[in-house]
């Protein structure tokens, strides 16, 4: 015979997994970062926090397939789901993803992308121009986009990107070794509002390239040029046009003078200088550097 102790006892537990737990675990996890595989084991754990997790949309912003080998078919998966109707963050860096993946985004998925900000495209070594424009042209909202290490890029890529993605402060091209100074006329002439932009090992640049990124890119926050070895002093000299620099990569700027450094040095809110391989500084650069960049926090000179 079931008294009424148990009977209390009993619907206090239902109310406990069916009500508590659940919201417990949406505010738990709206406020820490759980990895997305943990997230998505919780949805197996009862009906009831699944469904309390899947109706949260800030938790289902982001996508992490980084160094997946079926980074591409997962993806495409995902999107088919209408919890990720609404991702603002994919990380795909060393996935495996080729051009037809991001065609099928294009095609199909594309209501899923509107409100996508960031994109990492890492490594993704089969990427070509191709791809670049397909998955932009449904990325209206895109403000960082990342594509490291990427020599199948050119300046068609670069110039599809800056058609379709307008709002864009963050970009790294680090490595993409075909993009040449139309690219950067591309990036210049559409980023006003840049403040990231990372040109390491883009060794076809010159300065007529940089330098308009330096007068029309006025907001860089950060740039990076490390292993650039072509550009001259008529381009770092117009480095002091960037009045909110913070951080400057010139390792191996072997052309780099004392006189272009002393340009440099009208950077007020530098806070971090690489001047490694620059073998053309001397004492007198250093010094300029010293006394203009009082906000200076970590200089490599070695």
């Amino acid at each position: 015979m079931v008294n009424g102790h148990d009977v209390l006892r009993r619907e206090n537990d239902l109310t406990w997994r069916k009500e508590i737990v659940p919201r417990v675990f949406q505010i738990v996890s709206t406020r820490i970062s759980l990895p997305q595989r943990d997230l998505i084991t919780l949805l197996l754990t009862s009906p009831w926090l699944n469904q309390a997790l899947v109706s949260c949309s800030s938790l289902w912003q982001v996508l992490d397939f980084h160094e997946e080998s079926n980074a591409g078919d997962r993806l495409i998966r995902a999107l088919k789901l209408p919890r990720y109707h609404h991702v603002r963050h994919i990380n795909l860096e060393f996935g495996r993803i080729e051009d037809e993946h991001l065609h099928l985004l294009k095609n199909k998925r594309s209501e899923s992308l509107q409100d996508l900000e960031t994109l990492n495209l890492n490594v993704c070594q089969k990427i070509s121009d191709k791809g670049i424009q397909a998955v932009t042209s449904v990325c209206p909202n895109l403000k960082s986009f990342s594509i490291y290490w990427n020599v199948r890029v050119t300046d068609l890529g670069i110039k599809k990107l800056s058609q379709n993605c307008r709002h864009l402060v963050n970009l790294n091209l680090s490595g993409c070794q075909s993009i040449t100074d139309v690219g950067l006329n591309s990036i210049a002439d559409n980023y006003p509002e840049l403040e990231v932009l990372n040109l390491t090992r883009c060794t076809k640049l010159t300065d007529d390239g940089l330098q308009q990124i330096l007068l029309k890119c006025s907001k860089l926050q950060s740039l990076n040029l490390y292993a650039l070895s072509r550009f001259t002093d008529e381009a770092y000299k117009k480095i002091a046009l960037l009045p909110n620099l913070k951080f400057l990569d010139l390792c191996g700027a072997q052309n780099l003078s004392d006189q272009g450094l002393s340009c440099i040095a009208e950077c007020k809110n530098l806070t971090d200088l690489n001047l490694t391989w620059c073998v053309r500084v001397t004492d007198v650069g250093v010094e300029a550097i010293a006394q203009g960049c009082s906000s200076l926090e970590f200089l490599r000179i070695f």
